[in-house]
């Protein structure tokens, strides 16, 4: 999936690659989701059509109407009784999202199954609603309700009610707005909710709070107690993270040098977690957007501007992040980014290609291996580096990378990676990476004085480099990012901004002596490594703060 046409993709525990708002869902709900949560057209029609290819249909002609629409009610109703919150227990509320506009073509088998769906299960089981703009003319300064009327319309002549209207604007709604909404849509005023802009998204689940959003869902799906009050949402630890947000202002400089800097959405889950750890140590993120190419020594001579703009924005970083990518545009001056962070002690963190990038760097400049390169860039390399694994396809594409949930051992108790980790002897990461460290070659680094610090559990596969005597200089082959959380960082992000504002060691040594196990939390680590019971005194998923302020672990 092009990065330019969806954003990032979003990797599973289980390696299914999916659109990056099912991201957005386990970062908010701190749940984890699995492939069959990302339901596509695709993958409804290849199901028919293989069950038609079995015989299951028993040769009638087979349609959109029931058998596609069919497939999509199946496919949820089977979801939602999935377990994804860690218990054994199917959820309460499966919440849908059904994306596109309204009238879209591609849409238009999802919106029937789901005007089907409504009317099966009925009223009190099925709550509808519909996200629209607000928009305001700049002209006359007015906030205009046709576009959501409109909207409306075109759901009801296709057959879905919306009981709650969920409508974005910039600023909040003005009352007569809402009065015009309810009188033209057939909406309740307390079922209009309002999202407007605000200062960080964590303000968000409070604005609902505000205006009662879970009373309105209750009640459409005839979930409250007879007699009782719905209780208030617990959100103290929202409202404290959101306004913690608002007033932070020493900040922390990190470069993103990679080849989608054009498009944020690209880096999403490595924003979100630099913004995790960002907040948790105190400092206001700034992120300095560096286009790799523009660090290369042909764009100085083509557009010189460019070329000192990045340079610029790299040395004035308080830390570098080189993310993960694909193909060799941009390439070098991510080696050149790599190779400044190394020689000036800056601190760096490298995800997946940004790992193989600092080991060819290393090659180049410190082993004095000049054609040392990845088989991916150069096929006809004499120093292949970086080789591409055995078992992948070059033939296939799709879903052939090793991706998902992977262990990794440290080899190395006193390293940096395994402190930030609480000691753990091992982590589970996702990962989404064809080619690997040649290990072959990793004697000849480790000689040179690169630490191989992570493996996977064969021993042969390198998933974290680490250079002792620099400040902070990690690579991880795993994507550490995709299971970063609000109220549980990433180590590896907490160890970059913590290098990068002057915190480290007095992180280190707060984290001494505890574990983290895969789902985040805080563990015990014993003197046999393994990790065991949860210790006592977390709340919210943070120790108690002393010294300096809480640190979120």
């Amino acid at each position: 999936m092009s990065p330019f046409e969806h954003g990032e993709v979003f990797v599973l525990d289980d390696g299914g690659e999916v659109d990056l708002d099912l991201g957005n869902y386990e970062r908010f709900l701190d749940i984890k989701l699995t492939r069959d949560n990302n339901i596509t057209t695709g993958k409804i029609y290849q199901s028919v059509i293989d069950k038609e290819r079995r015989g299951e249909y028993l040769g009638k002609t087979v349609q959109v109407v029931p058998h596609i629409t069919d497939e999509i009610q199946e496919w949820i109703e089977r979801v939602a009784m999935n377990p994804v919150d860690g218990t054994e227990e199917a959820a309460d509320v499966c919440v849908i999202e059904l994306g596109g506009t309204i009238g879209d073509i591609e849409s238009m088998p999802f919106i029937e199954a789901l005007g089907q769906f409504s009317y099966r299960v009925g009223p009190r089981n099925f709550c509808l609603v519909h996200v629209s703009l607000v928009p305001v003319l700049n002209v006359v300064g007015e906030q205009k309700t046709k576009p959501t009327q409109h909207s409306v319309r075109g759901l009801r002549g296709l057959g879905l009610i919306p009981d709650i209207l969920a409508c974005r604007s910039t600023q909040p709604l003005e009352e007569q707005v809402k009065v015009k909404l309810a009188q033209f849509c057939h909406v309740p005023i307390p079922n209009i909710i309002n999202l407007h802009d605000v200062t960080n998204i964590w303000h968000i689940p409070l604005l609902l709070r505000d205006q009662k959003a879970h009373e309105a869902i209750l009640k459409v799906l005839d979930l409250q107690c007879v007699g009782k009050v719905p209780r208030e949402p617990k959100l103290s630890e929202w409202t404290d993270r959101a306004s913690k947000c608002d007033k932070l202002k020493t900040p922390v400089r990190i470069a993103m040098v990679g080849k989608y800097t054009g498009l944020s959405d690209s880096y999403l889950s490595v924003l979100k977690a630099l913004l995790h750890a960002s907040v948790a140590l105190n400092r206001k993120l700034v992120v300095e957007w560096v286009p790799s190419c523009d660090l290369e020594g042909s764009t100085a001579q083509e557009t010189p501007d460019a070329y000192e703009k990045a340079w610029k924005s790299l040395r004035g970083a308080d830390g570098v992040l080189v993310p993960g990518g694909f193909g060799d545009r941009g390439v070098q001056g991510k080696i050149l980014a790599a190779k400044y962070a190394r020689e000036s002690n800056v601190p760096y963190l490298g995800i997946c290609l940004g790992m193989q990038i600092a080991v060819i760097e290393f090659a180049r400049s410190v082993m004095k291996l000049d054609g040392a390169n990845s088989t991916e860039f150069d096929p006809a390399t004499k120093t292949p580096c970086v080789i591409f694994m055995p078992e992948g396809s070059k033939t296939h594409m799709g879903a052939t990378m090793r991706l998902g949930s992977r262990r990794t051992l440290f080899q190395v108790k006193n390293c940096k990676s395994a402190k930030l980790y609480g000691n753990a002897s091992y982590v589970d990461e996702r990962h989404r990476h064809r080619y690997e460290v040649n290990p072959d070659m990793v004697q000849e680094f480790e000689k040179a004085g690169l630490s191989f610090v992570g493996r996977d559990e064969s021993g042969k596969r390198m998933e974290i480099i680490e250079l002792p005597t620099h400040r902070f200089f990690i690579g991880a082959q795993f994507h550490p990012e995709f299971k970063s959380r609000p109220g549980n960082p990433s180590p590896l992000f907490l160890g970059l901004i913590a290098a990068a504002s002057g915190q480290l060691d007095h992180l280190l040594q707060r984290l001494k002596g505890r574990g983290i196990c895969s789902n985040g939390h805080v563990m015990k680590v014993y003197k046999n490594g393994h990790v065991m019971k949860p210790l006592k005194g977390l709340v919210n998923g943070h120790y108690p703060a002393t010294g300096n302020g809480p640190i979120p672990i």
